[in-house]
């Protein structure tokens, strides 16, 4: 399966501002963004105004970077979004945002998306008390999110790595029950409540062309 495998960091500065793909690291002074602001390369690029097309590809390439995904997957959300009844962009940032990598991570089990991935991938992670190792699995109302356990109780690191919950204010269209720690969805994603920053109708109408 295809991923990507270079520095995180370099995606935020390629947009020119903070995605917070590493966690906690994106807020301290170590964060990359604050370090070095130029985009990556030996060449410091001239400063001239973006063109309409220009800002429209940052705005799709900062939701892929966000979200995590590849172009091929990113277009396919996108196709799925247009045969859909409603706003297509609306539609496109729900998509994104019901993916179980991004619940875990709005959930405050992962510290960030990337690390969210990881766990699911590796089948840390159950929905509707069955096994799911796949990311980009599309959760519905309803869907109940739990840890694997082990002889009935979860393992030390899950311990470790939900200290202290909620690291992050939970979106209301997820309940999170901290004692038991299990995550519940309880609606679809209202765009209102997303809070990327992403413009979506930039998305459609790159895709539009």
């Amino acid at each position: 399966m295809a991923r990507y495998t270079d520095a995180s960091c370099r995606q935020c500065r390629r947009i020119g501002e903070k995605l917070f793909l590493k966690g906690e690291r994106c807020y301290s002074p170590r964060c990359a963004i604050e370090r070095r602001r130029r985009t990556p390369g030996d060449r410091i690029p001239r400063r001239r105004r973006s063109s309409d097309w220009a800002l429209q590809l940052r705005e799709k390439q900062k939701a892929r970077f966000t979200y995590g995904v590849l172009e091929r997957q990113f277009r396919n959300y996108f196709e799925m979004a247009r045969e859909r009844p409603g706003i297509t962009g609306d539609i496109l940032l729900q998509l994104l945002e019901s993916r179980l990598d991004n619940v875990v991570y709005r959930l405050s089990f992962a510290d960030s998306r990337k690390q969210a991935r990881q766990l699911v991938n590796h089948g840390h992670f159950r929905v509707n008390d069955r096994r799911m190792d796949i990311p980009s699995y599309l959760i519905q109302p309803g869907d109940v999110i739990t840890w694997k356990s082990v002889n009935g109780s979860v393992p030390e690191y899950v311990q470790l790595l939900t200290e202290g919950l909620p690291k992050r204010p939970v979106p209301s269209w997820l309940r999170l029950d901290v004692g038991a720690l299990t995550g519940e969805v309880a609606s679809f994603p209202e765009t209102t409540e997303i809070d990327t920053g992403i413009d979506a109708r930039l998305i459609v109408e790159f895709y539009s062309k």
